[in-house]
């Protein structure tokens, strides 16, 4: 089954995106559009400064475009109210973060545990899954080390099982192993991509790194403010 025929699990249509910087107005999204569809892993490249995290932001529901829609599975989040946007967010996205933004008091665990007790899970039934993911991603015996005890990339595995704790059905990385050292960057992409597709969660990733966006299922470059569809072997 084609594209033509799927329907998508996210959708943008016409994003725009203007600052105002003094009397200069800065666009950084003009008319963006594109179509994601279930299971798939979308590498979105572009320079800095091209407005990738802005992107993600309102993908994420975090920022509102000057104009457009974001429909998710269908249904436009733009025009929802902020309260409705953030019980979208917890039950439908995931992020992941260039830095992990643990909370230093609470053990890897306990941070994996936390997303879902917000979304209503049961203490015993939060605790297995947490433990499931994080084993999965080779933290098992990690488990109550807090953040400051955990090596960088250890921390960035616990934020991405943070991250899938509540199945989102997509989830949103902002140069996810950036801050990593090359090998670690490996392991932990490696890691992710897997959880990815074990999953089906949906992912869209920022990365300047063409060696990890060479293996997308697609590349979006955010090309003077609009979306560029392009393969992973022509990177």
């Amino acid at each position: 089954m084609d594209s033509g025929t799927r329907i998508p699990i996210l959708s943008l249509r016409g994003l725009s995106l203007t600052y105002g910087q003094g009397e200069r107005r800065i666009e950084i999204l003009k008319q963006a559009s594109g179509d994601v569809f279930g299971g798939e892993a979308v590498g979105l490249l572009g320079p800095s400064g091209a407005g990738k995290s802005s992107l993600l932001h309102i993908l994420g529901l975090l920022d509102q475009p000057n104009e457009g829609q974001i429909l998710l599975e269908g249904e436009d989040c733009v025009t929802k109210s902020d309260t409705e946007r953030t019980l979208l967010r917890r039950a439908k996205l995931g992020f992941v973060y260039q830095f992990h933004h643990l909370l230093p008091e609470f053990n890897a665990l306990e941070n994996v545990v936390l997303p879902q007790l917000i979304l209503g899970v049961s203490k015993p039934d939060a605790e297995a899954r947490a433990r499931d993911i994080l084993e999965g991603l080779g933290l098992g015996a990690r488990l109550d080390h807090r953040p400051a005890q955990l090596s960088g990339g250890e921390q960035q595995r616990v934020a991405i099982a943070r991250a899938v704790a509540n199945s989102p059905k997509v989830l949103l990385a902002d140069e996810p192993t950036g801050n990593l050292d090359p090998d670690t960057a490996e392991v932990v992409f490696d890691q992710l991509m897997t959880l990815v597709q074990d999953s089906g969660v949906t992912a869209i990733i920022a990365t300047h790194n063409l060696d990890i966006a060479r293996r997308m299922t697609r590349i979006w470059r955010l090309d003077h403010g609009k979306i560029a569809e392009t393969s992973p072997v022509d990177i």
